[in-house]
């Protein structure tokens, strides 16, 4: 009777136990889609998510849309499938993967914003570029080279369109920067005089503790150094639209969905409409766009150039944010396709990269 009564007593405990498990496995998935209709995907996106936060096994669903770790181990799994169906042309596939990368760009940003934000110019570290704005007289190039102390030591600004010299001491300034990975900010300040330091001619300026913050970045940007062609755009340019013979050689620094950094031979402008070719995974992209800002460096004659592109072409754009967020595969051979382009198209036309390089640097100077 005692047996009876314990083996009664531990199937009821089993089935309370298996119950609850079920209900708070069906209130998880409950939360999931109350947190994927807040988020904006629809029902079916959200079933598709679903199936993917199973298949690599998510323990806890909701955690898809708080983490970005979670959220990036479906992006993987869904590159993955689509790779093996070859579903690369499927528009809404496309669209899918592009509201997930969406998705997890907004979590990361929310992360780092709140890391990364400074409110002092005491928080600045040394060799941040910075703009100098001299009412009445123009806008200059510099660096930081010390923050230690009382004041800020920058490198004395330089403008090379400007010739006039200036005396910067008792100077009402205001210092513009961009801080990697968070945004933009602007602070008035005065010089306190010229020295040298670290054996650079520079200016000792005012610390400010309440920093304005201009812009917030709208992408995430990932460093990279791959070779890349470069191209005047035409006036009827249209976004995506690949060139089959190679341009000017130029090294891409960084890229994002929203355009890129790249060095290239001789001095380039602001406002030049480009266009930049390169492969990611053996994938070729080609970003057209708008020069931002150029930082010119006559010791070795070299253009860094920021460009703003143009909206790409949403399978590109998805390749793009795959190889920032890590999802592509590393891939030796991924200039191969312009290996074989570059020669494809001497041999075909005689093509010479001087040519290029020298039409280049006329259409600048135009």
């Amino acid at each position: 009777m005692i047996a009876f009564l314990f083996a009664l007593a531990v199937t009821v405990i089993l089935i309370l136990a298996l119950s609850h498990s079920r209900k708070e496995k069906s209130g998880n998935w409950i939360q999931f889609f109350s947190k994927g209709k807040e988020a904006g995907f629809s029902l079916r996106e959200m079933e598709q998510l679903r199936q993917l936060a199973i298949n690599c096994n998510i323990q806890d669903p909701v955690m898809i849309f708080k983490s970005q770790k979670q959220i990036e181990s479906c992006i993987r799994s869904l590159v993955r499938s689509i790779r093996m169906s070859g579903g690369d042309d499927d528009p809404w596939t496309q669209d899918f993967l592009s509201k997930l990368f969406d998705y997890c760009k907004k979590i990361e940003m929310e992360v780092s914003e709140s890391h990364a934000r400074i409110n002092s110019s005491r928080q600045m570290d040394e060799g941040q570029p910075v703009r100098i704005l001299v009412p009445g007289t123009g806008v200059y190039r510099s660096e930081v080279i010390k923050n230690a102390g009382n004041t800020l030591t920058v490198s004395r600004p330089v403008n090379n369109k400007i010739t006039t010299a200036l005396q910067w001491h008792g100077l009402k300034i205001s210092i513009y920067f961009w801080r990697a990975d968070d945004a933009g900010y602007v602070f008035d300040t005065d010089v306190v005089d010229e020295v040298f330091s670290k054996g650079i001619s520079s200016l000792k300026v005012e610390h400010c503790d309440s920093l304005f913050r201009t812009q917030k970045r709208k992408s995430m940007r990932i460093k990279l150094k791959k070779t890349a062609f470069l191209y005047i755009a035409g006036s009827d340019e249209r976004p995506g639209r690949l060139e089959r013979a190679p341009g000017v050689n130029c090294m891409l620094e960084d890229i994002s969905e929203t355009g890129c950094a790249f060095s290239v031979k001789g001095q380039a402008s602001s406002g030049l409409r480009l266009k930049v070719q390169f492969a990611l995974d053996r994938i070729p992209i080609c970003m057209l766009g708008t020069v931002r800002s150029v930082d010119f460096r006559e010791e070795t004659g070299l253009s860094l150039v920021h460009m703003e592109a143009d909206p790409l072409p949403q399978r590109m754009r998805n390749h793009v944010l795959g190889e920032v967020f890590h999802m592509l595969p590393e891939d030796d051979d991924d200039e191969l396709p312009f290996r074989v382009l570059e020669e494809e198209a001497k041999s075909m036309t005689g093509f010479n990269n001087d040519d290029p390089t020298r039409k280049f640097q006329e259409a600048v100077n135009e």
